[in-house]
């Protein structure tokens, strides 16, 4: 496998892109009623904005607002296809027919269903392509478009077996045994299920089932999670509106997960440090295909961000730090304790409302600008086995009154992080990820029985 250099990319707002792309949406949808009635369901019922879930628009010409976003920034990446590479934004693709919005689903036979829409879908059941037409207007359409690892405009060819293979390997994903008597007897059967789904599926369509059945995973242990999804399936949208997954991970074991990764697609892109303080760095790794991002965040010394440490062996520390703890409590993220937090896009002010009245708190936020807002729920407790807990206080890592509260209460696992990005901003909020972490930090966490971390 190659190691790919990792990208310091520093993320800047894109305000005229987006003031551009907000008036051509608004236009659009006031020339499809339905459309607009959909965008209000979204907000009111999920907390859902529909420009978070924008694919890309076809046209076959182009009116007064694709010129207008071709002037701000859209630029040619092949032919036929406009491209924002600088922020967060739909792409423009000039092909015949009706020019159509196309939005993110994550089924389009869920999403057809949701709303009562008799339409016929393009591409194979289960396979990874499928669109249907949902609203129509004036010269104008919107239509719900599921991915699964393809990012073409067009429907691929495929055959009836390599979907077989793909719902197999969903499964096999989905009951993978997460419990081992080594770490390294489990990163390397999940490392085996990895390549058999890449060998028959590609990187693409293998990334996207597996992130599915982490995300299954994840639910089972994140209420809020469990308690979201259901409000988006009623509106037909799925996990549609993902814009991250984050991992834990132990340093002696964080190479092999990282490997894992770039297996499914993923490569590094920048990394973020919180600090000397807190000891925790991450290696964000994105999926130029899927358009995915995962933080992978492991224990970090200071001198270590000057390496490439996703790749390079790193010594144990002499104490385990927020990931290292998190880790020895609950296993790999990547094994038995899942995903720590899937974060989604949202209208961060309506989500919390709506949570909120349902009974489901957030934490202080840790990052609070025009153009980045995220906080976390207050997140769910799972019990620790006893001689973990143990285990970590005769190395020193925790102390005696840590080690009673967390074979108590248990310890914090998991979260859903309610995230709204502004103005086509694609990066994160450095500094204020090391103050929400530290909060994160077992131990913290621990010496509030109620974990109420905020």
């Amino acid at each position: 496998m190659p190691v790919v250099a990792r990208i310091e990319k520093d993320w800047t707002i894109q305000p005229d892109a987006e003031a551009m792309l907000r008036a051509a949406l608004k236009a659009w949808l006031a020339s499809v009623p339905p459309a607009g009635a959909f965008a209000r369901r979204l907000l009111e019922g999920c907390g859902v904005r529909l420009r978070d879930l924008l694919d890309h628009v076809s046209y076959e010409q182009a009116d007064a607002h694709i010129e207008a976003l071709c002037s701000v920034g859209w630029k040619v990446r092949s032919p036929g296809v406009h491209a924002h590479d600088e922020g967060y934004f739909p792409e423009l693709v000039q092909r015949p027919g009706p020019m159509t919005v196309w939005f993110r689903v994550e089924s389009v036979e869920a999403f057809l269903a949701a709303h009562a829409i008799t339409a016929p879908i393009e591409g194979v059941a289960h396979g990874p392509w499928r669109r249907a037409v949902a609203f129509t207007g004036a010269g104008i359409r919107f239509g719900a478009i599921e991915r699964r690892g393809h990012h073409g405009f067009d429907a691929p060819d495929v055959t009836p077996l390599k979907v077989r293979n793909a719902r197999l390997h969903l499964q096999a994903f989905r009951s993978r045994r997460r419990h081992f008597d080594t770490v390294e007897q489990g990163l390397a059967h999940t490392e085996a299920l990895v390549d058999a789904a890449v060998a028959d599926l590609g990187q693409h369509w293998a990334c996207d089932i597996w992130l599915t059945a982490e995300r299954d995973y994840w639910m089972m242990r994140c209420s809020a999670g469990r308690f979201q999804k259901a409000r988006q399936d009623r509106l037909g949208i799925g996990w549609s509106n993902i814009d991250h997954h984050t991992y834990d991970g132990s340093r002696q074991h964080f190479r092999h997960t990282v490997r894992i990764l770039e297996k499914l697609g993923y490569q590094l892109r920048e990394m973020l440090y919180a600090g000397e303080l807190a000891g925790w760095g991450s290696q964000i790794l994105e999926q130029p295909s899927l358009k995915s991002t995962i933080f992978a965040d492991v224990d970090l010394a200071p001198h270590e961000v000057h390496i490439d440490f996703a790749h390079e062996e790193l010594p144990e520390l002499g104490k385990h730090r927020r990931a290292g703890v998190l880790s020895a409590l609950h296993g790999e993220s990547i094994l038995e304790a899942g995903l720590n937090h899937v974060a989604a896009l949202f209208d961060q002010r309506l989500l919390r409302d709506q949570l909120g009245a349902d009974g489901i708190r957030m934490m202080s936020p840790f990052s609070d600008f025009p153009h980045l807002y995220q906080e976390l729920t207050l997140g769910d407790w799972a019990p620790v086995e006893p001689s973990r807990v143990d285990a970590l206080e005769r190395a020193g890592h925790i102390d005696a009154a840590e080690a009673e509260r967390i074979r108590l209460n248990g310890a914090i696992i998991s979260h859903l992080e309610n995230i709204e990005r502004n103005d086509g901003f694609k990066g994160f909020n450095k500094p204020g990820i090391d103050g929400v972490l530290r909060k994160l930090d077992p131990r913290a966490y621990a010496r509030d029985a109620g974990g109420n971390g905020s």
